[in-house]
């Protein structure tokens, strides 16, 4: 019996984080590689009391097939918590948001749509969009996000462009009020949707991050929210919020994926949700992973510092880039840091074309500070010795 595969197959890749996870489970090694959030942040105490509570009053409903939208409260709870005016019947509660990328490009790609996104971008998104068969175009970024003169320059004719302005995967960096104000005043002016992906906005560290770009303009945008990072990855639940005309396309996408998100699932979250818990929960995940990316500048300061090697202060979230010496390549950096027991993401599988070889992602939330000090002295042993 021979297969034959759809053309599209063959555009699908398998992701560079998840096979460097399985060098990872080596004994011994320190990973900065992946990008999951620490499991002392975990609720367990409070979903052990919701899983109960799911059950006992509506065990039923919980263990039934369910509406594709996602459950009411649920989606009630996502339109309230949201800082501009949201109809609970714009929220779609998705299998994490990796699903919403997912029906996003399904809905608006077509073979050869200009997609627009970020340099360096979040590499899932890559993968979510890569099999609609999208002509990627990277639009220069900086420090403070896109650069909007870049643009302006090659935003014509484009579908979307796809953003995440808050401590994004794989860099880390914010987009200040200024870039955010002009990013969506040139947006409207020229036409150009939005899909803003936020999956970190809670996590910072010393002051909040400006309004989320889809309150500017809600009619312009997507926007796409997870609870994997302030609840539990494992729960594979996120949501997305779109326009009403866009909305009823999203949601037959999403009934020919999966039919629904788990009705048990659901009902934990918006068990454990009732009352003032994320107010009480996430300032101690900010607490711990703050502690953690001062762990780690602070061993890159005293490892790297006027070695040629720079890096960035993230204000938020889980991830720290590095830029290597120019000609040093981070891909082949790897297999000797993993000798040395340190591994880390080559940065170049974050970029949608031509690569910055000599870049790398850190994440500084699942080690603990003394796996952090042992490491990244590792780690400089290994750049200033290739």
């Amino acid at each position: 019996m021979i297969w034959t595969q759809a053309q599209r197959a063959e555009k699908m890749n398998p992701s560079v984080i998840r096979e460097i996870l399985k060098v990872t489970e080596k004994p011994g090694i320190i990973s900065f590689a992946g990008g999951l959030p620490s499991p002392k942040t975990f609720p367990i105490d409070a979903f052990a009391a919701a899983c109960a509570t799911a059950l006992k009053t509506d065990g039923e409903g919980a263990l039934q097939y369910a509406a594709s939208e996602g459950y009411a409260p649920l989606r009630e709870w996502v339109a309230n918590s949201l800082p501009w005016t949201v109809d609970p019947a714009q929220v779609l509660i998705t299998t994490g948001s990796q699903q919403a990328l997912d029906l996003v490009g399904k809905v608006l790609i077509d073979k050869d749509s200009k997609v627009l996104v970020e340099t360096p971008t979040y590499l899932g998104a890559l993968q979510a969009f890569t099999p609609m068969e999208p002509a990627f175009v990277s639009v220069a970024s900086n420090a403070d996000g896109i650069d909007m003169a870049e643009l302006q320059t090659k935003a014509r004719e484009a579908r979307f462009m796809y953003v995440v302005p808050n401590f994004q995967n794989p860099t880390g960096r914010l987009m200040g009020e200024a870039r955010r104000a002009e990013l969506i005043a040139t947006a409207a002016q020229i036409g150009l949707p939005i899909v803003e992906d936020n999956p970190y906005g809670e996590l910072w560290f010393d002051a909040p991050p400006p309004l989320p770009l889809t309150a500017r303009n809600p009619e312009g945008c997507i926007y796409m929210g997870s609870f994997s990072k302030t609840l539990a990855p494992g729960l594979r639940l996120g949501f997305l919020v779109a326009p009403k005309a866009l909305y009823p396309k999203l949601l037959q996408a999403k009934q020919a994926a999966d039919l629904h998100t788990p009705s048990f699932n659901q009902r934990m979250v918006a068990e454990v949700l009732k009352g003032d818990f994320l107010d009480r929960h996430v300032p101690t995940i900010r607490a711990l992973y703050k502690s953690q990316r001062d762990a780690m500048l602070a061993a890159l300061d005293t490892h790297l510092a006027g070695s040629g090697v720079s890096w960035n202060q993230p204000e938020g979230g889980m991830f720290l880039w590095l830029n290597l010496p120019r000609g040093m390549n981070a891909t082949e950096l790897l297999p000797k840091a993993v000798e040395r027991n340190v591994a880390f993401v080559p940065g170049s599988a974050f970029y949608a074309d031509a690569p910055q070889l000599n870049t790398l992602r850190l994440s500084f939330v699942t080690a603990s500070v003394d796996q952090i000090n042992i490491g990244i002295a590792a780690l400089a042993n290994v750049v200033k010795t290739h």
